[in-house]
């Protein structure tokens, strides 16, 4: 049977939440009937909160249209997300939402984030045009039922931005390997804390720790004698945690939401024990071992004097080489580039600050300029630097 946690509100979430991104394509468009079956599997097998946003191609026509079709529109919870990069007046901002509740065939929202802020200067902004007056004013009519944000930064801007807002609901990227990157579970414990559930995403890093797990990683939970999937083993780990409310899956095929739906039926929090979090460990220890760098995203090196990001760089530079390069780069102007303040490496002007509390005594002066070089090359900077242009156009 399905599991769920609570809302701020004492509303039931399934612990499986449906991620509308990855729906399987069908010539130029999403395949309806393939998406059709996979969401009324996932609904008849209690899954209740399906996920979307403006910016994914097709997501909410499709999943509007399946859900009026079936009549099952009030017995779900739809969440999408306000593209506040496109936002420069609250004019922009009604024509937005006014187009999401045509294409979601609805006239509310059980749950509306703020899509992909990475620091607090973002939610400042849209304070300044007046979000706060508009939101009260949809969450007053009912257009609006639950408020929150999605983010990819750090920690430390997370946890500001939390405590910013009386928000209902946050979504951050979260999972074992990368358990100190971006909000961590350092934001995961200051959202509970504060009785703001958290909506996980990326539990997978994007299928990477299915898809493309070592070997010998694969090797270790095989003998560990559990008979888990890797994805299975992912989600028990965000399962075990009680401060986790939803993980989102972008399931597209049945047989991924059957797995996932008997997953999230069978794992409480405490389904992990010490010998079965061992195994973990040493298995992200095994992805490790092909990165450029050994930072553990612990954060002792911050904050830098001169803002640098450093396990934030650290981080996209590995992945480049543990998954690819246009990754690892896209990764950099997403979470790094694309702060008010600037973060970049190559501000670092050599202090050495950092170096003095790295408890793995890695040389981030050195690493930091080659981490540079590696990750934005000349057409990098460039779009880095329009990226950065075209976020923070209107700020003060």
């Amino acid at each position: 049977m399905m599991q769920y946690r609570k809302d701020r509100k004492g509303e039931d979430l399934s612990v499986l939440g449906f991620g509308c991104m990855r729906f399987k394509r069908k010539g130029t468009g999403i395949d309806i009937e393939e998406a059709e079956r996979e969401i009324m599997l996932a609904y008849e097998s209690g899954v209740n909160y399906f996920d979307t946003a403006y910016l994914y191609p097709g997501s909410e026509a499709a999943l509007g249209e399946i859900l009026e079709r079936n009549g099952i529109r009030e017995k779900v919870k739809i969440a999408t997300k306000l593209p506040q990069y496109l936002i420069g007046n609250l004019n922009a901002c009604e024509r937005y939402f006014r187009e999401e509740l045509t294409r979601l065939r609805t006239g509310y929202v059980d749950y509306y984030l703020m899509h992909h802020l990475t620091d607090l200067a973002m939610w400042e902004k849209l304070k300044s045009i007046g979000i706060r007056e508009w939101i009260d004013e949809k969450k007053k009519s009912g257009a609006i039922r639950n408020i929150g944000f999605s983010y990819h930064g750090n920690s430390d801007n997370f946890i500001r931005i939390l405590k910013d807002y009386d928000w209902d609901i946050c979504q951050i990227q979260y999972n074992y390997y990368d358990e100190n990157s971006q909000a961590g579970r350092k934001g995961l414990l200051a959202a509970y804390e504060l009785g703001i559930p958290v909506v996980i995403m990326e539990p997978l890093r994007g299928g990477k720790l299915v898809n493309m797990l070592p070997e010998e990683a694969k090797e270790l939970m095989e003998a560990s004698g559990t008979a888990w999937t890797p994805a299975e083993w992912s989600f028990r780990w965000l399962y075990d945690q009680k401060e986790v409310t939803v993980v989102l899956s972008g399931m597209n095929s049945s047989d991924m939401v059957r797995e996932n739906v008997r997953t999230a039926s069978e794992a409480l929090p405490g389904c992990m024990d010490d010998e079965t979090r061992e195994i973990l460990s040493r298995v992200t220890g095994i992805i490790r071992k092909g990165e450029k760098v050994g930072c553990t995203g612990c954060r002792y090196c911050m904050p830098c004097p001169r803002g640098v990001d450093i396990p934030g760089t650290f981080l996209c530079w590995n992945t480049m080489y543990l998954e690819n390069k246009f990754e690892g780069r896209k990764q950099y102007i997403q979470t790094v580039a694309l702060t008010k303040e600037p973060s970049f490496a190559s501000q670092c002007i050599g202090c050495g600050a950092c170096e003095k509390h790295c408890p793995q005594e890695i040389s981030i002066r050195e690493k930091l300029k080659e981490a540079d070089r590696d990750l934005l090359p000349l057409p990098y900077r460039l779009t880095a630097k329009a990226a950065r242009k075209f976020m923070f156009r209107g700020h003060k």
